[in-house]
């Protein structure tokens, strides 16, 4: 079983930063992908960006040269720094794991970032 636990939630002025931290517990694989998604009241639940245990990463188009996804295999820890934040990233931001060969998502209880002056 899988268990993650993110912290770095909070309110923060427009173009201000925060950085997001996701740790994973339990037997955790190379294969494993992590990443995060977020959620706004009455929106889906939307990729933000996602890392590989290579370090390759991906990010949605809206946050892209403003957060930036790093993972420390060894902490089996993933980080989210947001930069430059904006009034329409606030929402709940969710940690997920993506076991490939079990094609199964683990998901974080979720941390509120809130951008508002």
């Amino acid at each position: 079983q899988v268990q993650l636990v993110e912290s770095g939630g909070g309110l923060v002025q427009p173009g201000g930063s925060l950085r997001l931290s996701c740790v994973a517990s339990g037997t955790i694989f190379s294969s494993d992908r992590m990443g995060w998604y977020r959620q706004a009241p009455g929106n889906q639940r939307e990729l933000v960006a996602f890392i590989t245990t290579g370090g390759t990463t991906n990010y949605a188009d809206s946050v892209k040269g403003r957060f930036a996804i790093s993972r420390d295999n060894a902490k089996s820890t993933v980080y989210l720094q947001m930069n430059s934040l904006k009034p329409e990233d606030t929402a709940v931001y969710y940690c997920n794991l993506y076991r490939f060969f079990l094609e199964r998502n683990y998901w974080g209880q979720g941390a509120q970032v809130t951008v508002s002056s």
